[in-house]
């Protein structure tokens, strides 16, 4: 094999392994994603086992100081640079380089003087792979954001418990009194028999809540929520699987999913959720089929799970403290809100408590 050939053998596969190393990293340290980690990390010993037997080879025909490329200055790192403004152009640009670099080596290897030793097929197939795991890795930081404000109070707007009261008005309210997500629920048939009704409803409410900075969250259906472009969809365990809903969903939207069990909270976030409801924590009147698994679940699974744990099911301003003090990231209720009748006040209440209980832990 030439000199030569050797020289871009060892340059494209030092970009591919530092590329895929900061891929890692962001995925470890700052997703905090295990999953998506260890897949990198895979990816990147998969590449080293492949090209184990040239390691000598290319060390010994390496010769940096000569390189024309980088006498010149014309090196990938400036172009990666200019284009990584933030954390996801970070991404891009890592894995654009990995790909390309990927790509000669694929090419390389189906030389005769070379395809004995290196198989195309491999780096075709790590490739492709590195095109799954760039979009789900951009597909993580662009909902980061919207994760990191489910927090506080959550608020769910359920039509059959407003009774015929205005959305609009009751949502204005909701977000006066400083809640910081807000759910738009219908289980009645209404939405099948008046899905036009309901659309005008959602489009007004997303406005609203884009204006004010609040989560805007469409429970159950996928087709409203892509339609009104809410930032994220809830669903239940008898709902669309979560695996279909991040194909179809926008990678930049949440998806919420309510569990009872440790076992489902596990599965649902290894599917693609990006927080879960765990209820009902205590009894409540909305729903009264539901079972009551206690403030010790959202222990569990704040023990078990990474990503935001919302408490559901029965709270009210007596006990959310004990919630909140559960390690709770959010609390969402409805009666506790929607039944009293000052609804600014009720949410104002209860952040208050929620902020007490947070003031008490800390001094712990």
């Amino acid at each position: 094999m030439s000199h030569q050939l050797l020289r871009v053998i060892d340059a494209n596969l030092n970009r591919s392994s530092e590329g895929l190393r900061v891929l890692e990293d962001v995925a470890r340290f700052l997703l905090n994603d295990a999953e998506l980690s260890q897949r990198l990390k895979t990816l990147r010993h998969d590449l080293a086992r492949e090209t184990k037997s040239l390691n000598i080879g290319l060390l010994s025909h390496r010769d940096s100081e000569r390189d024309v490329g980088a006498r010149t200055g014309a090196s990938y790192e400036s172009e990666a640079e200019q284009s990584a403004r933030d954390l996801s152009g970070l991404v891009t640009a890592n894995a654009k380089r990995v790909e390309e670099s990927l790509r000669v080596i694929e090419e390389l290897a189906k030389l005769p003087e070379i395809s004995s030793i290196l198989n195309s097929a491999s780096f075709q197939q790590m490739r492709f792979a590195l095109y799954t795991l760039e979009r789900d890795l951009v597909s993580r930081i662009s909902r980061r954001d919207k994760m990191e404000r489910m927090t506080g109070l959550y608020v769910i707007l359920d039509r059959q418990f407003l009774a015929g009261r205005d959305e609009l008005v009751i949502a204005g309210q909701i977000i006066e009194g400083g809640a910081g997500v807000i759910q738009l629920r219908d289980k009645s048939r209404f939405y099948r028999d008046k899905k036009g009704e309901l659309l005008l409803v959602a489009q007004k409410l997303k406005a609203l809540c884009s204006q004010a900075g609040v989560l805007f969250i469409i429970n159950d259906y996928l087709d409203l929520a892509m339609a009104v472009d809410a930032d994220g969809l809830h669903v239940g365990q008898e709902d669309l699987p979560l695996p279909v809903i991040r194909r179809e969903l926008p990678i930049d939207k949440i998806v919420g999913c309510s569990v009872t069990t440790l076992s489902q909270g596990k599965k649902a976030q290894r599917e693609g959720a990006d927080y879960v409801a765990v209820g009902s924590i205590f009894p409540t009147a909305t729903k009264r089929e539901a079972t009551v698994v206690g403030v010790d679940r959202i222990k569990e699974l704040k023990g078990s799970v990474s990503i935001p744990v919302v408490a559901i099911g029965g709270i009210n301003q007596s006990n959310i403290g004990e919630v909140v003090s559960a390690g709770a990231d959010a609390v969402a209720v409805i009666s506790a809100v929607l039944g009293g009748e000052d609804v600014r006040e009720a949410v104002q209440k209860l952040i208050a408590k929620m902020d007490l209980a947070k003031g008490e832990c800390q001094n712990l």
